[in-house]
């Protein structure tokens, strides 16, 4: 017992400095720390028997490894955690609220695309007085707020050529959880080809592979548009 106890309250120092949080941000990015290390480098140090990861494992434990719960703790409260002084419990609510702020900030920013008609509108401005037909993406986070609008390809006046993997590969960098294809029609016929079925039926599958929903394919003329979605073709 007296060794399990000793492993698990190891310093920071005692690592492998591969496995030391400052130096594994340094080295492999901060998306390579857990939770706890992030935290653990926040409060910088542990008490005499417990490393600042250990301390702050002890911490998310305590509200059920839920950051949002976290993210609700006042100073005082978070000062009750033997190791946690005041200087340490300023820092993690400070970082709290600053991922507070950045989220309330990204979704005023960005819109949430709930509807055929919010999309045309967003694609007037890259999609109107074009003469020849243009293919983009529109990547969505789980939430359906857009993340990133991207033209995929530019083609001839009356098709262009979207390549899966460029699109979805697009989705996967951005981590798009869903995604939305516009295309236009510079003829002003907003009707789909029997082209333009067959690409999204084939997008769709695709899709289904890597866990990335086809919500919409919209095509798009200077005064209408054609949702696949509202007139049930997905």
């Amino acid at each position: 017992m007296h060794n399990q106890l000793k492993i698990s309250y190891l310093k920071i120092q005692d690592l492998a400095e591969a496995d030391r949080p400052r130096e594994k941000l340094m080295h492999k990015g901060s998306n390579s720390l857990s939770e706890a290390e992030l935290i653990g480098i926040l409060i910088g140090s542990g008490t005499k028997n417990m490393s600042a990861v250990s301390l702050a494992q002890l911490i998310l434990k305590h509200y059920n490894n839920d950051l949002s719960e976290l993210a609700k703790r006042s100073v005082k409260e978070l000062q009750k955690f033997k190791g946690i002084g005041e200087a340490k419990a300023i820092a993690i609510v400070s970082a709290m609220e600053l991922g507070r702020r950045r989220k309330e900030k990204e979704y005023t920013l960005k819109p949430k695309l709930t509807d055929a008609k919010r999309v045309y509108d967003l694609m007037k401005a890259e999609l109107t007085d074009k003469l020849v037909e243009e293919f983009w993406v529109i990547l969505l986070n789980q939430a359906n707020y857009l993340i990133k609008k991207q033209r995929i390809s530019t083609g001839g006046l009356a098709s262009t050529i979207a390549d899966p993997r460029i699109i979805f590969k697009a989705a996967i960098e951005h981590n798009s959880s869903g995604i939305i294809l516009v295309h236009n029609h510079p003829s002003g016929n907003s009707q789909p080809s029997r082209s333009d079925i067959q690409l999204t039926e084939r997008l769709i599958r695709s899709g289904k592979v890597l866990r990335i929903s086809v919500l919409d394919h919209i095509i798009f003329t200077e005064d209408d548009y054609f949702s696949f979605v509202d007139n049930k073709l997905i």
